[in-house]
């Protein structure tokens, strides 16, 4: 109620949004009667055969309770002890995750500085001049954002070289893709082309931010992981007893492409708040907007000003930076809402 009371619309966040109505339903025809616990359900069952639908008959699903632990159990099934993973800078494993890696898995990031949150082949190859030595700790995983940290998005191709880097030099690639239903709406492609088709290993698939209610999903792609995940998700924390309620609803996302409405409209919204800044003075956008994040560089007093206003965090508080995120259900009106009162609050 504290939201609701103080602020019009959030623009912090888009996990901030509630539940999409149709993930709703799913989840209330779920709660009739008993079900087996811990996936042993049929809409388990019927998640799972959803994943080899859109990802590709060798893909295996397994749903998870939050994105850090779909990070986790991944990128766990991929380590040993002694080995790394090649991250960009900004990577949400390496920023936001409060060094779960580091705690949890027990292996060093190797952080690479980008400009614009994406890692190159280059930078794999950057990080690679320790194979062998044992002094040093062994790169094994590389993992990327999609969509990054800063808003932008791999593409197809860009995604397939770095896979292809990294297999050549014996590592594997993970997804973070807990905005993979932005980066695709804003490709214009389905899911499977930036992961099944691109040769990805590990991926997460992010429900929370796009409408669902604590729900994600662990895709294994390579068929020599999958076995080590039903212990790894245990040992995790993430497996839910009553799963039957997290896979209905990603099943609702991934039935007539609910989740590329969601994100696409998203990401529509962003495109829109974008452009409603080009005119006002002493606004600049930080990085392109290919999502549903939009990060604007503007006067200290006028972020203040909107702050007392709207729910919205500073990327670069020296820089003056925000990120203002836009979801499934915000509304032209609220946007433009919004742009109305940065105008003000620009002016002043």
């Amino acid at each position: 109620m504290l939201i609701e009371s103080m602020y019009p619309k959030s623009f912090a966040s888009d996990n901030h949004a509630g539940v999409h109505p149709t993930i709703l339903e799913a989840m209330a025809a779920a709660n009739h009667g008993d079900a087996p616990a811990y996936g042993d359900d049929s809409w388990t069952s019927a998640f799972e055969e959803k994943i080899k639908e859109t990802f590709g008959p060798a893909a295996e699903g397994f749903a998870v309770l939050n994105g850090a632990g779909a990070n986790m159990v991944g990128l766990a099934l991929m380590l040993g002890r002694y080995d790394a993973i090649i991250c960009a800078d900004s990577a949400h494993i390496a920023t936001h995750e409060a060094g779960a890696s580091e705690r949890l898995l027990g292996v060093k990031l190797m952080t690479v500085p980008t400009g614009d949150g994406k890692l190159r082949p280059s930078d794999i190859k950057s990080r690679l001049h320790g194979i062998g030595n044992p002094h040093e700790p062994q790169p094994a995983v590389v993992s990327i954002s999609q969509t990054t940290e800063l808003g932008t998005t791999y593409s197809p191709a860009e995604i397939a070289a770095l896979t292809e880097t990294a297999h050549e030099s014996g590592l594997r690639l993970h997804v973070d893709g807990a905005r993979l239903a932005n980066a695709a709406a804003y490709l214009e492609c389905d899911l499977r082309a930036i992961t099944t088709d691109a040769g990805v290993d590990v991926f997460s698939f992010g429900g929370t931010k796009n409408g669902a209610l604590a729900a994600e999903a662990v895709i294994v792609l390579d068929p020599s992981l999958a076995n080590a995940v039903p212990f790894l998700r245990r040992q995790s924390l993430q497996l839910a007893s009553k799963m039957r309620f997290i896979s209905a609803q990603l099943t609702a996302l991934l039935t007539d492409d609910l989740w590329r409405h969601n994100a696409a409209h998203a990401n529509a919204m962003a495109t829109r708040l974008a452009n409603g800044l080009a005119d006002i003075p002493g606004i600049s956008l930080a990085y392109p907007v290919q999502s549903n994040a939009v990060f604007a560089t503007l006067p200290h007093a006028a972020a203040e000003t909107l702050r007392r206003r709207y729910l919205f965090h500073y990327w670069d508080e020296p820089a003056g930076t925000v990120r203002w995120m836009t979801a499934f259900d915000t509304t032209p009106e609220q946007v433009d809402d919004f742009l109305e009162d940065i105008h003000k609050a620009a002016a002043m």
